[in-house]
């Protein structure tokens, strides 16, 4: 039986009755909530959900649902970039499932969101239409509240939907993608200005190192933070995330605080780090 992953990243960190009633629903549908985590700073919520075809296409449609009931985009206010009340829906091959089966998941799961609860949607990564969607960052440009404003380009209409927007819900960026790790470091800083030029040297877009995407967020008058998400691990270690951050941040007179994993990482990429801290060689095969 193939499985897959979805990751729904919702817009809302601070009322955790309406994450619990996403866990409900996703559970209903079948699937497996496998981790979830919320900040209020950015005011955001992720689960980490896998299950069969079926039940992570119910799972996303049914956790649509919840954010359209719950969550009222024109009163959130959190450090996070968004366009939707469920801002983001990936879906990830993992056993026995290839990217194209997650890509027909995607855009099976944006038609039937539009004709359950017409919410519009933007395909982006391997389920992107478009090769300008292909990044996720360019499709949130101007978040939800320049989405009726972009909408008169013709270019930027919505894949699924024939509005710009749902007036609460906004509108969700349906994906396909591999496995990423999402990684986040504090600084014991509160200039903010510390954490962007860090994210700027760090990610691809902006000359960095490949497959890393990196934003600098203020959390508190003390701390700031670089977040990170890792498209491939093998090619860029967290170990080596961690230790380019921490020089980086040294040359600004700033000191890391702690790291903060977001949903789930593969096994190995945990070994790997281990085995650098502790330093371990890695034991050859004897296969």
């Amino acid at each position: 039986m193939a499985l897959f992953e979805i990751v729904p990243n919702l817009s809302e960190g601070r009322d955790l009755t309406t994450i619990d009633a996403a866990v409900r629903a996703a559970e209903a549908a079948g699937a497996r909530v496998l981790h979830r985590t919320s900040d209020a700073t950015h005011h955001r919520s992720v689960l980490t959900i896998a299950g069969d075809a079926r039940a992570v296409l119910d799972a996303g449609v049914a956790i649509a649902q919840v954010a359209l009931e719950r969550i009222d985009l024109r009163t959130h206010r959190g450090v996070h970039p968004r366009i939707g009340a469920l801002d983001v829906l990936p879906f990830v091959p993992l056993r026995d499932a290839s990217m194209d089966d997650a890509v027909r998941l995607a855009h099976e799961a944006g038609r039937r969101i539009w004709e359950r609860v017409r919410i519009p949607s933007f395909y982006y990564g391997e389920a992107a239409r478009r090769p300008e969607r292909a990044r996720l960052a360019h499709v949130r440009k101007g978040e939800f509240e320049g989405l009726v404003a972009r909408a008169n380009d013709p270019a930027w209409q919505p894949d699924v939907g024939d509005v710009a927007r749902h007036e609460r819900a906004g509108a969700i960026a349906i994906g396909a993608r591999a496995l990423l790790v999402a990684f986040n470091v504090e600084l014991a800083t509160g200039d903010l200005g510390v954490a962007r030029a860090i994210a700027r040297q760090l990610r691809e877009g902006t000359g960095g190192l490949r497959t890393v995407r990196a934003l600098g967020f203020a959390l508190d008058a003390q701390r700031v933070q670089v977040s990170l998400n890792v498209t491939s691990y093998e090619a860029v270690p967290l170990y080596r995330l961690v230790e380019l951050i921490r020089a980086l941040a040294s040359a600004h007179g700033v000191r890391v605080l702690r790291g903060e994993l977001i949903g789930c990482l593969p096994r190995a990429a945990v070994e790997a780090s281990a085995r650098y801290y502790l330093g371990v060689a890695e034991t050859p095969s004897l296969s």
